[in-house]
């Protein structure tokens, strides 16, 4: 039964419980709560955390040649993007980050960074641990809100894929906000295999995690105290090519 224009807010909550449900719908709701906490010492995040196949071949068949993608080697190149936290794209080069940037002729329109070698993330105080020399790490798969629908996103992990083929790496790992459901639905076009999630809970200098996968309970307090996750893709089915990928997103 269609609820009453007359209840905006019970509109918004069944459109909220409809797209996240309802465990995903009530985190939402701590984490706005946290984030008004005043000087922003509190916060929640939800992770979800996927493998995606790299394989040769080409996921445009062709298509969006005016959207070119090239690695830019050091914080000074990059053109203006989206804003991130002081010093976390810094903290990217540092971890030896590689940043793949899409420009058409109005500017730049998207980005993707690959780590090779597991990561150090931006928000909490986490380390990723890849457990396999043939898996990468990809984060912040940024799309110009003009541009989303469109062909960037599906040309970022072309060049993505071709530049972590060439390397060796057969699976790219990343993490995505469980309350962002347009990019979970983008991964999943993709073909993603799911490999646990984390929620983490910031208090101050408090940290308090729970995640699906080891050490699964962890307890912080200093800067320093920081859990690791590690992820084995070995056991994940190997893709000899993008086919699968190509009709996935074509649908």
């Amino acid at each position: 039964m269609a609820l009453s224009p007359q209840f905006p807010l019970l509109q918004r909550l069944a459109a909220r419980v409809a797209q996240l449900g309802w465990r995903d719908s009530a985190w939402l709701a701590v984490a706005r709560l946290l984030a008004t906490v005043p000087g922003g010492r509190c916060a929640l995040y939800r992770y979800q955390f996927v493998a995606q196949a790299v394989a040769p071949g080409s996921l445009c068949r062709g298509r969006g040649q005016s959207i070119a993608v090239t690695p830019c080697v050091a914080e000074t190149d990059l053109p203006p993007g989206p804003e991130r936290r002081p010093g976390a794209l810094r903290e990217r080069y540092r971890q030896g980050a590689q940043c793949l940037v899409a420009r058409d002729k109005s500017g730049m329109v998207g980005w993707i960074w690959l780590l090779r070698h597991g990561c150090q993330e931006d928000e909490v105080r986490a380390r990723y641990a890849l457990a396999s020399n043939q898996s990468s790490w990809d984060l912040d798969v940024w799309v110009h809100p003009e541009q989303r629908g469109g062909l960037v996103f599906a040309r970022l992990w072309e060049e993505a894929n071709a530049v972590l083929y060439a390397q060796g790496v057969r699976w790219s790992c990343s993490r995505i906000s469980r309350f962002n459901r347009a990019s979970l639905g983008a991964h999943a076009r993709l073909g993603t295999h799911a490999l646990g999630t984390a929620t983490f809970i910031r208090c101050g200098r408090w940290q308090w995690m729970a995640a699906s996968l080891p050490p699964y309970l962890h307890l912080s307090r200093r800067p320093d105290d920081i859990p690791c996750l590690a992820f084995d893709t070995s056991s994940l089915p190997h893709y000899p090519s993008l086919e699968l990928t190509c009709r996935i997103l074509k649908q």
